[in-house]
């Protein structure tokens, strides 16, 4: 395990200006619809959030008095929709909050002398104002990154109202207290924010960029570059490859490169390469796992033929001959990883493949008896319907070719026509669950709506909008 896990890192250290078989393109109106859910999310957080206690020290007509506001919490938040744009060199992100107000209650205590006072308060802030610039990276294995390259922050006014203890006295003099204030409030809100992008960088350090499918494949998605930031979207380029988790190799070709479509009218699009299905298919194949033994009683009951040499010896005369009523297997195999090529009007995938055929003796033995090379195309269709991915595969050609045999030659015409006959059977169950589809996209926050699917030479889109939920 520790092998299979250093080969895969090792894999994707090599991450570096490939070309990307994923690629996610967030439009401005993606980003718009996003800084509006993220406010909502923002103003029901900050009603939750507690602050540290300010300390200070105010000279009044008495002399100097020490205080602490204590126990400080965000009562009302009355936060304009922010102003968020992409920025494309460096490659990030402006936002920008204007005229936040804040209703904040807390206690107070002061220090005057010998006396030791206490109370509650209630503080307006008005008028916030907060700029924000984030950059966007790329680390070398391929983690995404952000970091705070400015942070601009103005506090217009404050306002307090003291209560309890001697409050009627050290109210005249708030004017003293305000300006201090609000030069601590205003120096600890960049501070803040930048405290929470580096958490999220943090975050982003350790998020892992491969996820395995199952017990056989890894999807690697490290970054392939730096983020492309245009002025009304952002293209984010992702590896998009398979690997087998146990041994990690690269096949024997490369992603090619592919142009998004430009689809400004949704808020997300992510494209696809044929090389991400290829990938798949060599790792499934380098496993050795594109291969499966037929049985008879695999076979359905009512169908006319049977893995005998009985059924089978009307084709194959010799095979009854030499091999009177016994039962049969056949090994299928793949002779390289099935190829996959997205065109505009469907999505071919070509096989070739290995059909060794057995007969089992009554003492359990297997004899070979004849070795048939298999052709085979598919085309299968995608589309959104529902919001589900729903689809259909038929078989455009099959072709027997007899490679060798121990029972003398025949002629493959009947067993082709079998095998279409066999494949449609199957393909018709696979049909049906095509055709009652899975879900684009839906988890506990977010899901896709309005999802449209596109083909074109080497690639596939979905572009759609989101509905997220944050609450």
């Amino acid at each position: 395990m520790l092998l299979s896990v250093t080969a895969v890192l090792s894999l994707l250290s090599c991450v570096c200006g490939e070309n990307p078989a994923v690629q996610v393109v967030l439009t401005n109106k993606g980003l718009q619809y996003g800084k509006h859910e993220a406010a909502g999310w923002i103003q029901e957080r900050l009603s939750k959030i507690t602050f540290p206690d300010i300390t200070g020290s105010v000279h009044i007509l008495f002399g100097n008095v020490d205080y602490t506001l204590t126990g400080i919490t965000i009562v009302k938040c009355d936060l304009p929709e922010p102003s968020v744009e992409f920025l494309q060199n460096p490659p990030g992100f402006k936002t920008t909050i204007s005229d936040l107000s804040i209703a904040i209650t807390g206690g107070w205590r002061t220090h005057f002398g010998l006396i030791h006072d206490g109370g509650t308060f209630d503080m307006a802030i008005f008028n916030v104002d907060v700029t924000s610039v984030v950059q966007l990276g790329k680390e070398a294995d391929g983690h995404p990154s952000v970091s705070s390259l400015s942070c601009d922050s103005q506090v217009g006014d404050v306002d307090i109202e003291f209560h309890g203890g001697a409050s009627f006295i050290f109210q005249p003099f708030v004017k003293h207290f305000k300006g201090r204030i609000r030069d601590e409030i205003q120096k600890r809100l960049c501070p803040s924010v930048e405290g929470n992008i580096q958490s999220f960088e943090d975050h982003l350090h350790v998020m892992n960029v491969s996820v395995d499918v199952n017990e056989v494949l890894n999807l690697a998605l490290p970054l392939t570059d730096v983020p492309i930031i245009g002025a009304s979207s952002m293209n984010v380029g992702l590896k998009g490859e398979f690997y087998d988790i146990k041994t990690p190799v690269e096949p024997p070709f490369e992603a090619q490169p592919f142009t998004m479509p430009d689809e400004p009218s949704y808020m997300l699009s992510v494209g696809m390469s044929d090389f991400t299905l290829n990938s798949a298919s060599y790792a499934y194949f380098s496993a050795k796992l594109l291969q499966l033994l037929i049985t008879d009683s695999m076979i359905p009951p009512i169908s006319p033929v049977h893995l005998n040499t009985t059924s089978l010896g009307k084709f194959i005369p010799k095979l009854a001959e030499m091999y009177p009523d016994m039962l049969m297997s056949v090994l299928v195999y793949a002779q390289e990883a099935p190829k996959f090529s997205i065109q505009p009007d469907a999505i071919n995938v070509s096989i070739k493949a290995v059909a060794k055929a057995s007969v089992i003796l009554p003492n359990g033995t297997q004899i070979p008896v004849f070795t048939i090379n298999v052709g085979s195309k598919f085309s299968s269709e995608l589309w959104i319907d529902d919001g589900k991915l729903k689809g259909s595969v038929k078989m455009d050609n099959v072709t027997l070719t007899l490679a060798s045999s121990e029972v003398g030659t025949f002629k493959t015409d009947s067993l082709e026509s079998l095998a279409r006959t066999g494949g449609s059977f199957v393909l018709m169950k696979v049909n049906q669950k095509l055709r009652e589809g899975f879900l684009v996209l839906r988890t506990k926050h977010a899901q896709l709506v309005n999802s449209v699917l596109k083909k074109e030479k080497g690639f596939l889109s979905i572009s759609s909008d989101v509905q997220v939920s944050l609450t």
